[in-house]
């Protein structure tokens, strides 16, 4: 009777973290609600801005970004980006998508969208320099760094950093 209440015991223990490794591996990731917090949990095919992610259709991004309403958020149509502007400050997009072939194959944001960014993009977006960038997320790919700022290429994870002083944008397409 003892060995079958250790066997119970152990199977549930097991049990429960190997449903806790899933829930904290990766999976997906919303810009504007969850805690990323592992730079290494970063898979751009995981990221969604606002339910929209990469490979969504045209029609469920215009559906997502264009028809719902966001709080505090105004949205814009041009070509084939969707911008998602700051309404006390329109002055441009802080985030968006761009849709070609018909599919989401690029989501953007920038410095102005840290307020609604959690995790680790936060504290990118409102990074000072290249090199607090790299603190955050570990030495990049690949990348040119000069006087005007800094591309810091994360191909294998799909995102990039764009650094250019007070401007910081990371743009998220799927891995190459």
């Amino acid at each position: 009777m003892m060995q079958r209440k250790w066997a119970f015991t152990a199977l549930t223990a097991m049990m429960g973290s190997l449903y806790l490794a899933a829930m904290v591996s990766a999976g997906p990731y919303e810009l504007s609600k969850d805690d990323l917090t592992d730079p290494k949990g970063i898979a751009s095919q995981d990221v969604s801005l606002f339910g929209i992610k990469l490979g969504d259709d045209e029609g469920k991004a215009l559906d997502g970004l264009v028809n719902e309403k966001i709080p505090g958020i105004k949205t814009e149509q041009e070509a084939t980006f969707i911008f998602l502007l700051d309404q006390r400050k329109p002055t441009g997009p802080m985030a968006g998508v761009r849709v070609q072939d018909g599919k989401v194959d690029l989501i953007f944001i920038n410095n102005r969208f840290a307020y609604k960014t959690r995790g680790i993009f936060r504290n990118v977006l409102n990074s000072e320099s290249p090199d607090d960038v790299r603190k955050l997320l570990g030495k990049e790919d690949y990348g040119d760094e000069n006087v005007m700022g800094a591309m810091l290429a994360y191909d294998k994870q799909g995102f990039q950093v764009n650094y250019l002083g007070k401007d910081v944008n990371v743009e998220f397409s799927l891995p190459h």
